[in-house]
């Protein structure tokens, strides 16, 4: 109710996650009338982990991920 915007950040996959749990409890209920933006959810990409640590640290989500989402919320550019 403090910033009117959600964002969730989980480095699992889109579906059935935490933060689509949480954005579903959150469009149900009645905090959605505070919500000024709609739900953000940063997460995993929607792929199978790869084996190789170079390709695997490109599937999971980093800082200017989440700084990204954040100002894309607030409706700022970098």
């Amino acid at each position: 109710m403090k910033t009117n915007r959600l964002n969730t950040v989980e480095v699992g996959w889109p579906q059935h996650g935490v933060g689509s749990e949480i954005a579903a409890q959150v469009m149900e209920s009645y905090a959605f009338d505070y919500l000024d933006a709609p739900v953000n959810r940063v997460t995993g990409a929607d792929i199978p982990t790869p084996y190789a640590k170079d390709l695997e640290d490109l599937v999971f989500p980093e800082a200017h991920n989440v700084v990204n989402s954040v100002l894309h919320t607030l409706n700022m550019s970098k």
